[in-house]
């Protein structure tokens, strides 16, 4: 079997799969032979890209995360990516929005995990993917929500690669620095009033400051490297956090 259909046979299921990173990822495993299922709260998007993959679109609210208790499904590939940003000091930061932001990249992560491991371990093999960030290593100024969901998605990531290490389900999270997605396109606004600068700065003085090098992850970077791990080769690999973040947190 050659790498380019080493994922045949295999379902996977992208959250935020309509755009950004999990787009590029619902391609990638596509591309190698998956049959893609995008999850996404849009419907529109979640229609298009499941298409553009010959895969098919689940459309879903993961921040109401009490509708997904009862959940099961059928994956051998999961990706937590799912996720959104709020930008603002802690004296100033809504606790609704707090709470919305640990509901959709923490709580919801942990809830479909539980929903797919049964069926991975009665088949011995998985792999969980989550779509953590530099922020889950490191912290930020103003993103108190954000740091925290991801610091504690690093966490479940851990615990979920020990308790499925003896079925053949593997866990680790991927690091990137800011990626170039419409996600981090909407905070340049929201960084530029919290700092006060220019919109036109952001980039340069606020999201690459901490990178050694000096440009935007690209998503289908990020991708690749989900595709690796959800391949054969990475049976070894679990309860890891790969950095993809132009050295900033090699400082």
């Amino acid at each position: 079997m050659t790498t380019e259909h080493d994922l045949e046979g295999r379902r996977a299921i992208v959250t935020g799969g309509a755009s950004g990173i999990g787009l590029a990822c619902a391609h990638e495993f596509a591309r190698r032979g998956a049959h893609v299922i995008v999850a996404d709260v849009n419907a529109e998007s979640a229609d298009a890209a499941a298409a553009a993959v010959g895969g098919e679109p689940w459309v879903v609210d993961l921040s109401d995360t009490r509708s997904l208790e009862s959940l099961s499904l059928e994956a051998d590939i999961l990706v937590n990516n799912a996720g959104i940003q709020r930008v603002a000091p802690i004296t100033e930061f809504d606790p609704e929005n707090f709470r919305l932001l640990l509901r959709l990249m923490l709580e919801s992560p942990f809830l479909l995990i539980r929903a797919v491991l049964p069926g991975m371990y009665e088949r011995g093999w998985g792999r969980i993917i989550n779509i953590s960030s530099a922020h889950g290593l490191r912290a930020s100024a103003y993103k108190s929500a954000y740091v925290s969901a991801k610091h504690g998605l690093e966490g479940l990531s851990k615990v979920t690669a020990l308790e499925g290490a003896p079925h053949g389900v593997t866990s680790n999270c991927i690091n990137p620095a800011y990626v170039r997605t419409p996600l981090v396109e909407k905070q340049i606004a929201d960084q530029a009033r919290v700092h006060g600068i220019p919109e036109s700065e952001v980039v340069e003085k606020i999201m690459l400051t901490e990178t050694a090098v000096k440009r935007l992850v690209e998503a289908d970077e990020v991708a690749s490297l989900a595709g690796w791990l959800a391949s054969d080769k990475a049976g070894m690999v679990t309860g890891a956090s790969y950095t993809m973040d132009g050295g900033w947190t090699a400082r």
